[in-house]
């Protein structure tokens, strides 16, 4: 019977551990893709590798193959503190760390002490006068650790007590949803740890008896129970961590924190995208300049909207500001939202703008219908005629408004954007209005309405009322059709409706009028010239402000649904003064290309 004092115990104990290791990777296999599940695998492997080949070597008194193992149990060493590393940053959701150049100098490390511990012989790095020195009946052996053995030793250390760090910070950060799993694993590191130390500094009553594999038998026992009990895989830090980046970095709002000076100390993606710009860095700058807009950060959660051009468009944001403090309640500074509402703005604008022209317009042309009717009751002469036309010219009023406003309605529900033949839909808008007979005949009649295309640059109507291009060229472009046959329309109708009789390019004065469509390098240009008498500017004023007053009501919906149009087409529109008389808009759109016609 062998004796308890014979018992190579620490063998044992070593190849228990390693066969336990392995035991734990068959049942973590089921997990593998789940954050650290595979680093934990490896973490397992490499643990094995150590606990074996120290506990195989403890029975092997040949001094050649002992020194074999002994390298075996070097690699095990390394390896096990750089892949405890690695499952700590992906478990803790730093997989980012793992896949950076800073874990990348880690893992060439491991790889050039891998090499030096095989190739040992020849310089000596790892160790040297390595020998025999057996105690309690293995084969336990001494030698001098060389300077890369410290190095691989204390690089080894600290990459477990950064793990160890790492899960500890999970612990007291999120509380009781992860405390067991962190702190089983956290904890399980701690006695071969201790006990690999002391070993390399020659601590304790057998100095040359490496009790760090034997020590792996708790490791493994804290290791299953997180694994089993405690639900290491199945409920994983990674999520709130996630879940905490993308609260600011994923988020598609602007996020700005500024510190208590309000200068910015870190944007989200968006923000960076928004306010970036192309004049360095915006960290370390005051918040108003970045921006381009006074935030009051002190008064109101609420803190306004500010306008900013955003890819070359006029964007609305809605600021929203919290004070931002520290874990004491220390305030330490402001958390500053943007939230685009240039739709919302742009709706609110269209339904305001509506309701206010419907009940001045409607209210007005109402009662003057209604004032006719009332003297056509009982009276049957000459006067009928004049008053029967008065009637019937404020009911089309009516109920082109009452058209416009279901214009307006489209615009603001939206629809798809799709390929169109853009001077094909000019064409098409030009000719409904001619035709239209809620407008005045004899002025469609006698309007020069035309359109010509072009696409070597902006069409010259020059004041002559002629424009350069091909008649057998398409323009085509990704628009939104109702918006563009809109714009197109209230254009021109615009153009005719408001013409005082004295226009330049006619003999008689009658309205003129020029459409063009032309090809600006990416840009389709609409150009609808008239010899009117202009717009007035508390028109275009009106429309500039964004909003109708009481004092200020525009004198139709046609310029407004204009605007709405080009916004929505994601274009602009500019009214300029046409010599020697008359308006020149112009509805520029990005987007097009030329399709010469075959």
């Amino acid at each position: 019977m062998v004796g308890v004092a014979t018992l190579p115990w620490p063998a044992i104990g070593s190849v228990a551990a390693g066969i336990g290791s392995l035991a734990l990777i068959r049942y973590v296999l089921d997990h593998r893709g789940t954050p650290g599940a595979n680093w934990f695998i490896a973490v397992l492997l490499a643990q094995a590798v150590w606990c074996l080949g120290y506990g195989a070597g403890l029975f092997v008194f040949d001094p050649r193959s002992r020194l074999a193992f002994e390298a075996v149990v070097w690699l095990g060493i390394v390896w096990t503190g750089l892949t405890f590393l690695a499952f700590a940053l992906e478990y803790t959701g730093r997989g980012d760390v793992v896949r950076g150049t800073g874990y990348g100098a880690f893992a060439a490390f491991g790889v050039v002490t891998t090499v030096l511990t095989v190739t040992n012989p020849l310089h000596g790095a790892m160790w040297s006068g390595f020998g025999l020195d057996p105690v309690l009946g293995v084969a336990t052996v001494t030698y001098a650790i060389g300077a890369w053995g410290y190095l691989t030793l204390g690089v080894a250390t600290l990459s477990v007590v950064g793990a160890v760090v790492l899960l500890v910070d999970t612990l007291l950060s999120y509380g009781p949803l992860y405390r067991r799993e962190a702190a089983a694993v956290a904890l399980s590191s701690i006695p071969p740890g201790i006990a690999l130390l002391a070993w390399a500094f020659g601590v304790g009553p057998v100095p040359q008896l490496n009790l760090a594999p034997v020590m792996f038998l708790p490791h493994v026992a804290l290791d299953a129970y997180a694994f089993g009990r405690a639900d290491l895989f199945e409920r994983n830090p990674t999520t709130i961590r996630t879940a905490e980046r993308t609260a600011i970095d994923d988020l598609a709002d602007p996020i700005a924190i500024v510190d208590l000076d309000e200068r910015v100390v870190r944007l989200n993606a968006a923000a960076a995208a928004t306010f970036g710009g192309a004049d360095g860095s915006p960290l370390d700058r005051q918040l108003t300049a970045v921006v381009g807009a006074d935030v009051d950060l002190t008064s109101a959660a609420e803190g306004g909207t500010i306008e900013h051009r955003v890819g070359g468009r006029d964007r609305t944001f809605a600021v929203s500001v919290s004070r931002l403090r520290d874990p004491a309640e220390t305030h330490v500074g402001y958390t500053v939202v943007f939230t685009d509402v240039t739709e919302q703005e742009r709706r609110r604008q269209q339904l305001e703008v509506l309701n206010r022209i419907l009940r001045h317009n409607l209210r007005n042309d109402a009662g003057v219908v209604h004032g006719y009717a009332e003297l056509l009751v009982g009276r049957v002469d000459a006067d009928d005629r004049r008053m029967a036309d008065a009637i019937e010219r404020r009911a089309g009023a009516l109920a082109a408004l009452g058209e416009k406003a279901r214009t307006v309605e489209t615009l603001i529900d939206g629809e798809p954007s799709r390929r169109l033949s853009v001077d094909g839909l000019v064409r098409s808008a030009v000719a409904d209005v001619r035709d239209r007979d809620r407008l005045d005949t004899a002025e469609l009649d006698t309007a020069d309405v035309g359109v010509s295309v072009t696409v070597n640059g902006p069409a010259n109507d020059g004041g002559d009322g002629t424009a350069n291009g091909e008649a057998d060229v398409r323009i085509e472009g990704e628009f939104r059709e109702a918006a563009l046959t809109a714009a197109v329309t209230n254009l021109v109708e615009n153009a005719i409706r408001h013409h005082d009789g004295n226009g330049s390019e006619r003999p008689d004065g009658s309205p003129w009028v020029r459409v063009t469509v032309a090809l600006d390098g990416d840009d389709v240009v609409v150009t609808v010239a008239d010899d009117g008498p202009g717009i007035p500017d508390h028109e275009l004023e009106t429309i500039a402000a964004g909003e109708e007053t009481a004092l200020e009501h525009g004198s139709g919906l046609g310029l407004w649904i204009v605007h709405w149009a080009s916004d929505a087409l994601g274009g602009t529109v500019t009214y300029t003064d046409r010599s020697p008389r008359g308006t020149r808009a112009e509805l520029r759109l990005p987007g097009g290309k030329d399709d010469p016609r075959r």
